[in-house]
């Protein structure tokens, strides 16, 4: 619904020239990445004992596509067909889309959604249970065009999505380096240090005030003396604490299990069909999110990170051939909180494309799969990029860090206190500057974290640039 809002309105092409490339490799097929098919791998035994319909949808035979070969998803073809041919002969482009839209939200893709949810499957939990999604839902969601959250930091606007993401997190945090948290460049320890400690707060925040509510205190959680006492905070030994603030004077309210600490929950089981797209201290991810930036000759420029539905989290819709998304998992059941789980409320997503302006102009379209870690990894490419004047790839292929001091989006929602997790190219003697400053540092590999990509246009010339993450993952930086 959203991709068709933004084509109605800011595009000038029709449903079926939009969609006949998709159409075209669902009908004809496509060759799957090696991720994919060790994945599907991965999940077989779940796909045969307990989802019939992913297995039908993935599996040859009983066994995951190899790698290389042509994978075709006939359902999916289908769909896009039939919300293709939802438009009227001879109607406009906008009474176009709209039928697209009606098909999806209260036709035949509405129908199939509510159908499939009524009947029992094998959720996560090990429990079999129906969904409850229901048509009415689906019916009662429409995108809409929002204000995004934006900070003026040197010279730029960086723009990002309200609360109900974490992309103010990022707007806090830059702030706070404003006031004297920025202690060097990201290449010292003093530097990185400052950042992660940053981060600690800004990630404590969200958890006591993000949320899909109109009473979040955006105005006070960016305001210059707020960013002000919370930088203050930041000493020089890393904090094992977590310290949400009180803007306004506010008291916070966070879950009560909000700093569930440990690794080693006997409670907690492991469970290939989570699809959570965290990133192992290693680098390597157990499901993962998509990122695109695109800009066109004109300027028009685009950040969107569409992820939720992973192959391995949800079971296929046989006559959609697409499964539902799950970002559901992320909001509180415990009620009172600003991301608990209420009706029509959006989830608290990790979710979190960036816009970079100069005097009202985009420059610049950047972000990263990577779940919690998203806009960290963010932070460490803006500042070198636009404070240290690294290039795009320059920016994206340096050495990159993240704190996991903080509750995670994810179930089993836990926290690693003081935990840094750096690739060892930051140098040794920096690692070890930052263990003295009461870090646990956790060492991954050299090319192991991060996963940005990056599009700009220079406004005074007209020049257009990308870079593309070169660690762990398919990414690109294509030019026509």
């Amino acid at each position: 619904d959203a991709w068709m809002l933004l084509l109605r309105d800011r595009g000038t092409m029709r449903v079926a020239d939009v969609l006949a490339p998709a159409r075209h490799y669902a009908r004809h097929g496509h060759p799957v990445l090696p991720a994919v098919s060790s994945t599907v791998a991965a999940v077989r035994d779940l796909f045969v004992e307990h989802w019939p319909t992913s297995a039908q949808a993935w599996l040859h035979e009983g066994q995951a596509p190899a790698a290389g070969s042509l994978y075709r998803n006939l359902a999916w073809a289908d769909s896009l067909d039939r919300l293709v041919a939802a438009g009227a002969p001879g109607a406009s482009r906008e009474a176009e889309i709209e039928a697209t839209r009606l098909a999806w939200s209260e036709g035949f893709v509405a129908e199939a959604i509510e159908a499939f949810a009524a009947r029992p499957h094998r959720h996560s939990s090990g429990e079999v249970l129906p969904g409850v999604i229901t048509g009415a839902d689906c019916s009662a969601y429409r995108a809409r065009w929002e204000e995004p959250a934006t900070l003026d930091w040197h010279g730029y606007q960086i723009a990002k999505t309200g609360p109900w993401g974490q992309g103010p997190a990022l707007l806090q945090v830059l702030q706070m380096l404003e006031h004297n948290a920025l202690r060097g460049p990201m290449s010292t320890a003093a530097g990185v240090h400052g950042l992660v400690e940053a981060w600690k707060l800004a990630m404590a925040d969200r958890e006591a005030w993000y949320g899909d509510s109109a009473v979040v205190p955006m105005a006070q959680l960016l305001n210059p003396r707020y960013a002000a006492a919370r930088a203050a905070q930041i000493s020089d030994q890393a904090s094992q604490e977590m310290r949400p603030g009180s803007p306004g004077g506010r008291p916070p309210v966070v879950a009560a299990d909000a700093w569930r600490v440990g690794a080693d929950d006997p409670g907690v089981k492991a469970d290939a069909s989570a699809g959570e797209p965290t990133v192992r201290p290693g680098g390597d991810t157990g499901g993962d999110t998509c990122h695109i930036d695109v800009v066109d000759q004109w300027g028009n420029m685009i950040a969107a990170t569409p992820s939720g539905g992973w192959l391995q989290s949800s079971p296929v819709i046989p006559e959609l051939g697409f499964p539902l998304g799950t970002r559901l998992q992320m909001m509180w059941l415990e009620q009172g909180l600003p991301s608990s789980l209420v009706p029509g409320a959006r989830p608290r997503t990790t979710l979190t494309p960036t816009i970079v302006l100069r005097a009202d102009h985009p420059v610049l379209a950047c972000g990263s799969p990577g779940g919690d870690q998203q806009d960290q990894w963010q932070s460490v490419f803006l500042l070198r990029h636009l404070v240290e004047g690294d290039t795009l790839q320059e920016a994206i292929d340096a050495p990159m860090f993240h704190t996991t001091s903080f509750t995670g989006s994810f179930f089993p929602r836990l926290s690693e206190p003081g935990v840094l997790v750096a690739e060892d190219r930051l140098g040794e003697g920096v690692l070890n500057a930052l263990g003295r400053s009461g870090h646990r540092v956790v060492r991954a590999g050299p090319w192991s974290l991060s996963r940005m990509c990056a599009v700009a246009r220079d406004e005074r010339t007209g020049v257009l640039s990308a870079g593309a993450n070169p660690r762990g993952m398919q990414g690109y930086a294509v030019g026509r």
